[in-house]
């Protein structure tokens, strides 16, 4: 019997058009899954690259690796600097069942 060999998943060699980014982030942002979204963010910054994003956010690679993680807490700081480097905007929206209660 051959022996399976695996290799952990990692979604940042998926993710190459601002599409695909707007897409995965969008997801794990309706998931309301903080690590979730963290790794998500993570895996955007790895597709574009961490050392190039550490310099453009003044952040070092290795703050960013952890902040990024699926266990990470990134700061509000981070998180803005983060998104400004890689172009993205977040935009809010009322949630239906929210807004009819209201």
């Amino acid at each position: 019997m051959t022996k399976l060999v695996t290799a952990p998943f990692d979604g940042a060699k998926y993710i190459r058009t601002p599409e695909e980014v707007v897409e995965a982030l969008s997801d794990a942002l309706e998931s309301g899954e903080p690590g979730y979204i963290a790794a998500t963010l993570g895996a955007i910054a790895r597709s574009e690259g961490m050392t190039k994003l550490a310099e453009k956010t003044g952040v070092n690679r290795q703050a960013l690796y952890t902040a990024l993680s699926e266990n990470g807490n990134p700061t509000l700081e981070t998180l803005v600097k983060v998104m400004t480097a890689l172009g993205i905007r977040l935009k809010c929206e009322a949630v239906e069942e929210q807004a009819k209660a209201a």
